[in-house]
């Protein structure tokens, strides 16, 4: 025992979503939390989230729009703690919100005012706080001892908040994965998610001038498809579509995008054929994407003769292309612009009602460095606050 840590009954590494979250619910029971944030401010992500405005859960969260190699194992804490309880405790603290779109949640103001809720909250349940403060060893004996930046805490009982590695430049570290490693806790492999692609060298060339077009897709990889829009950028393509299909991509595979999303564009052809033969493809292509990328598509698949004039054949293989558009992906823009980590954690080596690993008594795994990796648009919120709130109830 070291005489000079200072004692409490949980400590908590990382003052992000699920850490504050847990911190709060353990210090309600009435237990000494102590949360140590090597950042020197709380709420790194949700401050930069949702443009700003903190993008904080979504209506439709529920474990079929999470990726992990346990896909059920989030089940139980999202039926404990639901984004209408999120939403309740929003409320209580008189802070405005509104649905942008498809179930997301924003604060009408700032995301600032969503730290701040978090912050009282943590006050009130008289959590001691320590920002600026570098976990330097973690130890376990009759107790577990945590060497930092700003002396040893004690405590019989640890919660790795500390997320994954996506977005280095808010502190973003690997620490999460080195502590289960140092306790025999199994590592589901890590890659970047919620990411651009960069495309191969042949289709940059053809695309890379059109940067800042957007236009409305389904993007698909193998059966899993997003219908959201999709964006061209100065490496490759982004925009919410691409970044959804990213979670999904692996190295070696293209993606498809179908650029007519509920429609049918071969039927729209023949009956353009028929009503207005003299119709270049340029101009249909221009009823429903924009100039530029019309062109683009018209000169590299050689697209020139009026549709009255082009055989039924050929038509039929237009319609293809421009709903099957088959692109070959490089890689991703890697973790400095990934919005989450996919993999972590193995959720196997925990129980899913508590976050608390099997075979390790007293410590616990929450948030983005577990593997639970949710969609777009407010799922990793809530992954963080229902991982949280499971493990701050049961310590």
């Amino acid at each position: 025992m070291n005489p000079y840590a200072t004692a409490a009954d949980v400590i908590v590494l990382g003052a992000g979503a699920a850490g504050l979250m847990c911190a709060i619910e353990a210090g309600k029971r009435g237990r000494r939390v102590v949360l140590l944030e090597h950042n020197e401010s709380v709420g790194e992500k949700i401050r930069i989230s949702g443009g700003g405005r903190c993008n904080f859960t979504n209506l439709n969260a529920e474990p079929a729009r999470y990726l992990s190699e346990n896909p059920r194992f989030c089940h139980s804490a999202f039926a404990r703690y639901t984004p209408a309880d999120f939403i309740a405790l929003v409320e209580q603290h008189g802070i405005a919100y509104h649905e942008k779109k498809l179930g997301q949640l924003f604060c009408d103001d700032s995301s600032r005012q969503i730290i701040a809720m978090l912050l009282e909250e943590c006050a009130r349940a008289k959590v001691d706080i320590r920002t600026g403060c570098t976990v330097l060893e973690v130890r376990k004996g009759d107790a577990y001892l945590v060497e930092t930046s700003e002396g040893t805490f004690r405590a019989p009982a640890l919660v790795v908040a500390t997320g994954g590695l996506s977005i280095p430049k808010l502190g973003a570290t690997g620490i999460a994965y080195e502590i289960a490693e140092q306790f025999g806790v199994n590592v589901v492999p890590c890659a970047p998610a919620l990411v651009p692609l960069t495309l191969t060298p042949l289709e940059h060339a053809q695309l890379a001038d059109l940067t800042g077009i957007s236009f409305p897709a389904v993007v698909s990889v193998g059966k899993t498809a997003f219908e959201e829009n999709a964006l061209i950028t100065h490496r490759g393509l982004s925009g919410p579509a691409i970044l959804q299909i990213s979670s999904y991509w692996h190295e070696g595979e293209a993606i498809t995008i179908d650029l007519y999303p509920g429609g049918n564009a071969e039927e729209l052809l023949f009956a353009t054929k028929r009503d207005a033969p003299r119709t270049t493809p340029r101009a249909f292509l221009n009823a429903s994407l924009s100039a530029r990328l019309a062109e683009r598509l018209c000169l590299r698949n050689h697209w020139t003769r009026p549709l009255g004039e082009t055989p039924d054949a050929e038509l039929r293989a237009m319609a293809r292309k421009l709903q099957a558009w088959r692109i070959p992906i490089q890689a991703t823009e890697g973790y400095p612009k990934a919005e989450v980590t996919r993999g972590g954690i193995d959720t196997r080596a925990l129980s899913p009602k508590t976050m608390e690993a099997r075979d390790v008594p007293g410590l616990f795994f929450i948030g983005e460095c577990v593997d639970v990796t949710g969609w777009l648009g407010g799922y990793n919120f809530q992954w963080a606050w229902a991982s949280g709130a499971a493990a701050g109830r049961a310590l």
